[in-house]
Formats: structure tokens, sequence, C-alpha cells
């Protein structure tokens, strides 16, 4: 698993790669709750390069949900591959999450 930040306009884009599972999730959590607390408003999950994601990981994405939501900020999720699209259909977070086909429908949203 690997994170990159970068800054687009007023979003703070974290690209997730790799796989988020338990053995990562803490450190996952660690990278993107830095971020939140970082004061920013407005965030993006770039799942592109996210090839896989366990129950653990699902956890940390909706723990950084709550945070956001609490503090009345944005967070959106963009660029899902098919099979982790499929896995946020059966769990239920495609209705929790706003998600978007890529990075621009997300930041024009």
């Amino acid at each position: 698993m690997n994170t990159t930040l970068i800054m687009s306009g007023d979003y703070s884009v974290i690209i997730v790669e790799g796989r988020v599972d338990t053995t990562n999730a803490g450190e996952f959590e660690k990278e993107v709750m830095a971020v939140v607390e970082s004061g920013s408003e407005k965030i993006i999950l770039d799942c592109s390069g996210l090839k896989y994601i366990s129950s653990s990981g699902l956890r940390v994405f909706l723990i950084v949900h709550k945070k956001m939501l609490a503090k009345k900020g944005c967070l959106k999720l963009c660029s899902l591959q098919p099979g982790i699209k499929e896995i946020f259909d059966i769990s239920g977070f495609s209705s929790i999450f706003s998600i978007f086909p890529d990075k621009q429908a997300a930041e024009g949203d």
C-alpha cells in the first residue's frame, strides 16, 4: 500500500495504491487521518491504483467519513476499479460515500 498526497484546487487528493488490508490498515488510517487533522476541509480519495480492500480497509474509509462529517467537511471517492466498486456496492458503502468516475468529476461537483 502506498499513499500520495497532492493538492488540486481546494482539495487534498490522497492517491491510494496497492492493497489495504489487515496488515497495513493501521498505517493507512494514520496517513489519511493526518490529512484530516491538518485542517483539510475537502478530501478526495483517488482509488485508481487500489487493487484490493479488506473489511479492515473499509473500516478506515468509514472512520474517515465520520470524522469529515463531524467537522462539516467533504469527502469524495473517485476512480474505483470494478472489483473495488463491487465490494462497495455489496457492503452498502456505495450509498454512504459520494463516488465519482474520476478526479475531475469529483472536483467539479
